[in-house]
């Protein structure tokens, strides 16, 4: 398994896992394909949202494929941290594929991403994730995350917040 960037010749294997999804919220946002035109038009977008763009911090997309070049899980790799993101983002968003839940993908791309988030110089890594999401929240804590003060959104839904020491 590896990471790879978002192209062109993932796009088919793009579509099929935003589909998996339905009609559910896409996470991480940044994979979310509606709205444009042409998946080369998404990238176009993707690129200048990576770069930083108003209220998009620079960040790092990424897919976690095996070894069949299929898309298992999705990372989007925040460099810094706005309001937003310190309450309910952090600094690391990610998903699995919904037909490959519970195989350990969560646990193995969120360990890729935090190798990530230390060459980019980030030693004090944010993972969230909703208080009802228990799985998600057992990954973060079998990566090292260390629990700090939940968030609560405008909408009422609690936020899980955990810190991972990334300096080792």
């Amino acid at each position: 398994m590896r990471l790879t960037r978002p192209d062109v010749k993932w796009k088919e294997e793009h579509e099929a896992y935003v589909s998996e999804w339905g009609s559910s919220r896409m996470i991480p946002s940044s994979f979310n394909l509606n709205g444009y035109e042409s998946y080369e038009a998404y990238l176009d977008a993707l690129s200048i949202r990576e770069n930083g763009n108003g209220k998009w911090l620079p960040s790092t997309n990424y897919f976690l494929v095996d070894e069949h070049e299929r898309v298992l899980a999705m990372v989007d790799i925040r460099h810094e941290l706005n309001d937003h993101l310190y309450n309910a983002g952090g600094h690391i968003g990610y998903s699995v594929r919904p037909c490959e839940r519970r195989k350990g993908y969560a646990t193995r791309i969120l360990a890729e991403a935090l190798m990530k988030c230390k060459e980019l110089g980030i030693h004090k890594v944010l993972v969230t994730c909703d208080a009802d999401n228990i799985g998600s929240a057992k990954t973060i804590l079998h990566n090292g995350g260390v629990e700090d003060r939940p968030f609560m959104a405008d909408n009422g839904n609690v936020v899980r917040r955990f810190w991972i020491d990334n300096s080792f």
